[in-house]
């Protein structure tokens, strides 16, 4: 018995040492917010105050200090972050993930983001203020990684610390612009879908901007292998670690749309949902210079930002920028390809790709004069067919540095129209309010027009010429607006109104947030703050509400069971509402599911259905293929000697609809709310391992709205009816000119991507419920609801 006591005692006290250990483990972890700590190449003390929900306030005596502590600060909440980042475009994941990332390596290794970064930065003047600034920045990224913790991340997958370079920054930029496009998608399914069915085919899809008729008012051969690409491409962004740039909203009231007279900016770009989250957010205040921006992890300006004289934000412009070409090589010579002055040699460049715990991979990236050639870099394509990407952001001047630091350091609308111009690509709606009155959007990126009947949605030939490029455009031709009679400026991705009676191609998303944002907007002119926060999470689609109604309208209403009259019941009284406690949402979203699966999927075929669902045409067709009484994609091709018409199709997937969802959530109607099947978890890299997901993941929650609407809350269809919230606003910020110190925002989970610091996920029960808090700029109460963390210079 004494043994056994002794032992247990022995036990406790193991237990008790362990846990002091694991303690003690955790809280030399966590971000240090306060106390001192000496730093290099700083001239003079600088102050960095952490408010109540992490944010840095920092106080310093030049900018050049303050972006020194701002890279260190920014390091120590986002290191992880940074690392996966830098690794994307380059190709460089497989080095600490393993042979589970080579594809997405071969990818973008092969794609030129890395070769394009280092032909801009080869031309960068290393005097320029922009350069000076951002080497201040990775400076003090480079010295958390000497002083500060390893990130738990860094030991749990074996990431040797490496420093930043000024490339990294690049790279990242160059990777978040090729997650803005949707060509790479897109493109090549419709070219498979015209190839096999004819034109007749894309009629109801509205490619020309049909769909589109809520427009940005401006002011001013059959291979198979095509579809190979769009779900290639897709599967690496669905699977990346860090999630692409989807959509966005952004509206400005001008003084005439206000109550104070002031104008009032706001922005929630949607971005796919990660954790951390993509934004830090950190306010910087020296003599010359105060900003309170939001920051992608490496890079030294933000692309959200406002002070006392202005604000800006951005949407997706959703542009086609990226082209692709079949090319056609030379008879018994796969060396040489066609071109209209006869043929000429594909470039070659070999790349090695280090994979951990294998040896290395050694790429042939081949390239033609349209760009590099897919087909060596997707597996799924076969090497008969060479098809290139010519893409803008690479084959124009990258001048991005220049163009953020010249976002955040402009002194008049002028001068930010300036550095707005110097964005060849991604295309963006660039928003832009100040306190003098100035509201306006401008659309970046190099635009250009091809030759009279050549359309950019399919595959072009790459061998005659004829389809190549014909003009570039001058920035003047851009869709913008400044300070229009209508007295606001908003963007919801949706197409802008032509220029000089040319539509822009593009893919843009369907009008419902468009129009609803417009509708608000024009129906009222005393908008306040508390107003427009209730606008940013609105939860409505007009859009959804009028499709049930004609979906009703085509069903066959005989033999209706009671759960199929009591769903009509509802659906019927919807008023497009996506709340928690809606029950329409559930039954719609259900029905819509079913009725593109019968109305597409035979044609598609299994894979490149689900493909169509995640393109912005998939969303574009519902409302308006729907009302087609003749359109060709009614008809089952599988089944023989019949032709279904669309009441066949709609009443066949009504009744589909309300069997599974009985069998999903019961016979009881009433107990079908949206809150059951709408959920979100913010997932981390790491939580996708069972053990992990506690510790790194946040949520899951029961999420309000929906697809296409203000909230915009996006998900994919599937056969289960759980609908995982994939992504939607990275920030709602709301920027009120009449009382500046009090302007609003709130992030999907919190400020830190440590998930030891208390800042890891408090915002993000804040962020369901719409609720928003402060972002400050008032010195006196930033200081009384903070920590104080003292950076001095290091001594010598």
């Amino acid at each position: 018995m004494r043994r056994f006591k002794k032992f247990l005692l022995v036990l406790f006290v193991l237990i008790v040492v362990i846990g002091i250990g694991l303690c003690a483990y955790i809280f030399h972890l966590k971000p240090k917010y306060e106390g001192e700590l000496e730093l290099k190449n700083i001239q003079k003390e600088t102050i960095v105050y952490f408010d109540d929900f992490g944010v840095p306030h920092i106080y310093a005596n030049s900018e050049k200090d303050a972006m020194t502590a701002l890279g260190y600060v920014h390091a120590q909440e986002r290191l992880w972050q940074m690392e996966l980042l830098r690794r994307i475009a380059p190709g460089k994941l497989s080095e600490i993930f393993g042979s589970v990332a080579l594809k997405n390596d071969m990818f973008f290794s092969g794609i030129g983001i890395e070769d394009a970064s280092a032909k801009a930065i080869a031309k960068l003047d290393k005097n320029s203020q922009s350069y000076q600034l951002t080497m201040a920045y990775l400076d003090g990224i480079n010295q958390y990684l000497e002083k500060g913790v390893t990130p738990i991340e860094f030991t749990l997958v074996g990431v040797k610390k490496k420093k930043f370079t000024i490339e990294d920054v690049y790279n990242i930029f160059g990777y978040m612009s090729f997650s803005f496009a949707m060509a790479q998608k897109t493109d090549p399914l419709l070219t498979d879908i015209r190839n096999k069915y004819g034109s007749a085919y894309l009629k109801d899809l509205g490619i020309e901007g049909e769909f589109n008729t809520t427009q940005i008012k401006s002011s001013k051969e059959n291979i198979e292998e095509y579809t190979a690409i769009s779900k290639s491409v897709a599967a690496l962004l669905d699977k990346s670690p860090i999630p692409p740039f989807v959509g966005s909203n952004s509206w400005i009231a001008g003084p005439n749309k206000t109550k104070s007279g002031k104008v009032i900016f706001a922005n929630d770009p949607h971005i796919g949902f990660s954790q951390p989250g993509t934004w830090y957010e950190a306010h910087l205040v020296t003599p010359n210079h105060e900003l309170y921006g939001c920051y992608l992890a490496g890079t030294p300006f933000p692309l959200l930002a406002h002070n006392r004289d202005y604000a800006y934000g951005l949407t997706m412009f959703e542009n086609d920028d990226i082209d692709f070409y079949q090319e056609k090589n030379k008879a018994g010579d796969s060396t040489q390809y066609q071109t209209p002055d006869g043929f000429a040699k594909y470039q070659l460049i070999k790349k090695t790709i280090k994979v951990k715990d294998s040896s290395d991979v050694v790429l042939t990236v081949k390239s033609s004069r349209h760009g590099p050639i897919m087909n060596d870099l997707l597996e799924r394509l076969d090497r008969k067919n060479p098809i290139a990407m010519t893409w803008t952001y690479t084959q124009q001047p990258i001048q991005i540095l220049d163009a953020v630091y010249g976002l955040s350091h402009a002194k008049s609308k002028d001068d930010f129209k300036e550095a707005v111009q110097l964005v060849a690509g991604p295309g963006l709606n660039v928003m832009y309010g100040d306190a003098k009155g100035n509201v306006a959007w401008w659309a970046t990126g190099k635009l250009y027009k091809h030759n009279k009947g050549v359309s950019t949605y399919f595959i072009l030939d790459g061998a005659s010429g004829k389809d190549d490029i014909a003009e570039y455009l001058d920035f003047s031709k851009n869709p913008s607006a400044e300070n229009p009679k209508w007295g606001y400026v908003y963007s919801a991705n949706n197409q802008p109104e032509a220029i000089d009676g040319f539509l822009y191609p593009g893919y843009y998303l369907p009008e419902d947030r468009a129009k609803r944002i417009s509708g608000l907007m024009d129906a009222k002119s005393n908008w306040d703050k508390e107003e427009i926060s209730k606008m940013i999470y609105d939860n409505t689609s007009d859009i959804s509400s009028g499709v049930a109604q004609n979906l009703i309208s085509s069903l066959n209403k005989e033999s209706l069971s009671i759960e199929e009259r009591q769903a009509i019941g509802v659906l019927k009284a919807w008023k497009g509402t996506n709340n928690l406690e809606d029950i329409a949402p559930t039954i719609y979203n259900k029905w819509i599911y079913l009725y593109l699966k019968n109305t597409f999927e035979d044609e598609m075929g299994s894979d490149n259905f689900n493909l169509f669902l995640g393109v912005s045409l998939g969303k574009q067709i519902i409302a308006r293929q729907i009302v087609n009484e003749n359109s060709v994609w009614w008809d089952n091709i599988k089944t023989k000697n019949v032709k279904e018409t669309r009441s066949e199709i709609v009443s066949k997937s009504f009744h589909e609809a309300i069997t599974d969802l009985k069998k999903q959530l019961g016979n009881n109607v009433p107990d079908w709310n949206w809150g059951k099947v709408h959920t979100v978890e913010h997932e981390h890299p790491l939580g996708k391992v069972a053990a992990l997901r506690g510790l790194f993941n946040v949520g899951p929650f029961a999420d309000p709205g929906s697809n296409e609407v203000i909230n915009n809350q996006f998900f994919g269809y599937n056969e289960e009816g759980k609908y995982y919230v994939k992504g939607g606003p990275s920030t709602r910020r709301i920027v009120d000119f009449a009382d500046i110190e009090n302007s609003w925002s709130i992030l999907p989970t919190g400020q830190s991507g440590n998930p030891f610091s208390k800042h890891y996920d408090d915002q993000a029960d804040m962020f369901v419920h719409g609720k928003f808090r402060k972002m400050k700029l008032n010195k006196e109460e930033i200081i009384k609801t903070s920590t104080k963390l003292v950076f001095k210079p290091e001594k010598k």
